[in-house]
């Protein structure tokens, strides 16, 4: 007898409803599957046979079929257990089960029966929204995330023995519902205030910028100038995640198993990999094709400490993420496109030593180690970055305990979010987001600030990208002061931003 469900296969980080058929027949007892199925899911057939025994399950051992398709896509994972068990059930035809045909159903098997948590709930529930399928059967643990894309009645069970009560209707189980508007007005302000970081008023002033127009920012100076502590405030002065930015941020996080029982990602993702990351950790890749760490920084921050001491491999693929805010990654088996619309905010020493400029320490490093340092990182990447910060070392007077407060995260909040208001009515969802052929009509400027970035770029060598980028950010700085032109004020702040552009017209061992 033949009996058909359906389940979900993952691709990247979006799903296809898979076709779970099985089929019950005479002869010797044993189990195929077919269907390009990876080594978790051809394994299954033994934690669904304890499974079944342990729920009290008994039948009679027979020749079993399982075919999932489309055959050509590749299964992989164990969340096809449940489905498999329960069309087995139905394909024996003993156990009273109705028409699967219109259920997608998803879960890991214990060999006691219990329904394990599987990834990529959200993605699949999704696919069976757009496939007009019933109901959605999944772990009582994925449920709540389920139930955010709004598709068919997501029902949560427990254990196999509570999925088939509920398919009979002995014990039919309430479908699961999620207030998501409510859990992300809920949501907790993100750690840290820059109330907590004395002196760098510079600094502070150009994390502000970055935050209000999307912007890059890679702060240099020396060791314990606060670059870091700077870097890792930035989120606690972003707007929050809308409604839809946080089911996108939530369906990756659950791709990649990080939800950690959240039904929802209610906070910007903020993610700090370590300098000896991997090309694809960081990019994407394995097998199966996975997000790395831009994907999973998308719609929040990248920190990057440390920055010269990234691999080259690692560091020149980010060109395309960062241009295009998505990224491709292409392997034989074929190529998965991941978002990658995260804000990339960098850290780095101004030379190996750390003290290159600095006033209380001589730097000891050599004009050829300095060069082969600074190599590290290239021009096209940093012509990526907006803003080029110098953090000097803070003065022991700003560190007393009878300092002036600093201005919390609150206040500073408040303007990023009136200038992206400001950025929604024209309407661009962030300045550093403005298309080449709409900057021109966005960001006009007068005779004298053409002038005055014209001389600029004359004198620094700017790259027609760095010149674009200075208009978008004098258009951040115009909209952070409320005004509708771009002025030579906001121009010259924002050419102040190319710090390691102004650096190359001078010796870049001249400490003065």
């Amino acid at each position: 007898m033949l009996a058909r469900v359906r389940s979900g296969a993952l691709r990247g980080i979006e799903a296809l409803v898979v076709d779970v058929e099985v089929d019950v027949s005479s002869g010797l007892p044993h189990t195929t599957t077919v269907g390009l199925p990876d080594g978790a899911v051809r394994e299954g057939s033994e934690r669904i046979r304890a499974a079944l025994r342990n729920c009290g399950f008994k039948h009679a051992e027979r020749r079993v079929t399982v075919n999932l398709g489309p055959a050509g896509v590749r299964k992989e994972g164990a969340a096809f257990d449940l489905p498999i068990a329960l069309a087995l059930l139905a394909a024996f035809g003993d156990f009273g089960l109705p028409d699967l045909a219109r259920w997608c159903v998803l879960g890991e098997l214990g060999l006691d029966g219990r329904v394990h948590g599987v990834r990529g709930a959200l993605p699949i529930a999704a696919a069976a929204r757009r496939a007009a399928l019933g109901g959605l059967m999944v772990p009582a643990v994925n449920a709540p995330e389920a139930a955010l894309a709004g598709g068919p009645p997501v029902v949560g069970v427990e254990t196999l023995a509570e999925a088939v009560a509920h398919l009979r209707g002995e014990a039919v189980r309430a479908p699961t519902t999620v207030d998501a508007a409510t859990l992300l007005a809920a949501a907790p302000l993100a750690a840290g205030d820059l109330a907590d970081v004395r002196g760098q008023p510079s600094a502070k002033r150009a994390l502000e910028v970055a935050a209000a127009g999307g912007h890059n920012l890679l702060l240099i100076g020396p060791p314990g100038s606060g670059k870091t502590m700077l870097a890792r405030r930035l989120p606690s002065i972003l707007p929050g995640l809308t409604l839809d930015e946080a089911i996108e941020v939530t369906a990756i996080h659950s791709v990649a198993g990080l939800l950690d029982g959240r039904p929802l990602v209610s906070a910007r993702p903020v993610r700090a990999p370590h300098c000896t990351i991997s090309d694809a950790a960081l990019l994407g890749g394995g097998a199966p094709i996975r997000p790395g760490e831009v994907t999973l920084a998308h719609r929040g921050v990248l920190f990057m400490d440390e920055l010269p001491e990234f691999r080259r491999n690692v560091l020149e693929p980010l060109r395309q993420p960062l241009e295009e805010r998505r990224i491709t990654v292409a392997r034989g088996a074929g190529a998965v496109l991941f978002p990658a619309a995260f804000q990339l905010v960098a850290a780095m020493n101004p030379c190996p030593c750390g003290y290159l400029g600095d006033d209380a320490r001589s730097c000891r490093c050599t004009p050829p180690i300095i060069d082969r340092y600074r190599a590290r990182v290239s021009g096209p990447l940093l012509d990526r970055i907006d803003l080029h910060v110098e953090v000097p070392r803070v003065p022991v007077a700003a560190l007393a305990d009878d300092a002036p407060p600093e201005e919390p995260s609150a206040a500073v909040r408040a303007r990023v979010e009136a200038a992206r208001a400001r950025q929604r009515r024209r309407p661009i969802p962030l300045n550093a987001h403005i298309p080449g052929r709409d900057v021109r009509r966005l960001c006009r400027i007068g005779p004298a600030g053409r002038r005055l970035l014209e001389a600029a770029s004359e004198r620094l060598g700017l790259s027609a990208r760095a010149y674009t980028r200075i208009l978008r950010v004098g258009r951040t700085i115009a909209d952070l002061a409320g005004e509708d032109e771009i002025t030579t004020s906001h121009l010259a702040e924002a050419i102040q931003y190319r710090s390691l552009d102004r650096r190359r017209l001078a010796s870049p061992y001249d400490t003065a």
